[in-house]
């Protein structure tokens, strides 16, 4: 299926979770929000469909544990430890995301730019501050994968210096959404709810997620056509 049928598919897929959202029908939401990161995988394929796709291992893996996430986050509602499982699930990854984002700084021959880093640590000390007070038994799962997904967005800055500017641009964009999404779901659940936060989260991470398959698609095509 060509790339543009797939963007199609995933915003029929992502409005689709999105109304079920808005309109509380669980119904909605249980066909639509598992299909997001299956549709992704279709498109990063597409993208890259017959390559050498050495990179994409981390991408997909990625996906996967995306996918174990969202899966585990339908039932939190039910018992407390489908939110730790799917807490995990995500943290897992960002390490993968993590993986990918490092070996192509190493491959760009990048050195690590301090000032990103302060940027990183502003954040991660204000999401602290803000929350902490409030975490009660959750304080030790959400600094680490404050941390974790910290770090995460720390390594998709340097993609802005990568030479395919691009696929950095899309990447990069790509963790900054993903780092709104998940501090706009954790202040709404444990510092202050708030009016559409749920809409908010989805529309946010579901672009999250695309863009960043768009930027590493772009990335490895770009990759294997230096090795032509």
């Amino acid at each position: 299926m060509k790339k543009k049928y797939w963007i199609l598919l995933f915003a029929v897929v992502l409005v689709g979770d999105l109304v079920g959202i808005q309109l509380q029908q669980k119904g909605l939401q249980f066909i639509f929000k598992p299909l997001i990161i299956p549709v992704l995988f279709g498109y990063l394929d597409a993208q890259t469909t017959s390559l050498t796709k050495g990179l994409c291992q981390w991408i997909s893996a990625a996906l996967f544990f995306s996918l174990l996430g969202d899966t585990l986050l339908m039932f939190d509602e039910k018992d407390p430890i489908f939110f730790i499982l799917g807490l995990a699930a995500f943290l897992i990854a960002h390490i993968f995301y993590i993986l990918f984002f490092y070996k192509v700084r190493v491959r760009e021959q990048l050195r690590i730019k301090p000032g990103l880093g302060v940027v990183v640590i502003v954040y991660y000390a204000a999401l602290v501050i803000l929350l902490y007070p409030h975490l009660a038994d959750m304080k030790i799962p959400v600094l680490v994968y404050g941390l974790v997904i910290s770090f995460m967005f720390m390594l998709a800055m340097h993609m802005l210096f990568i030479k395919n500017i691009s696929a950095g641009k899309w990447m990069m964009v790509g963790a900054l959404l993903f780092v709104i999404s998940d501090s706009t779901l954790a202040i709404n659940k444990f510092y202050k709810p708030f009016e559409m936060a749920g809409v908010l989260i989805m529309l946010t991470y579901g672009l999250a997620q695309l863009f960043i398959v768009e930027g590493a698609g772009r990335y490895i095509i770009s990759v294997n056509k230096e090795k032509l």
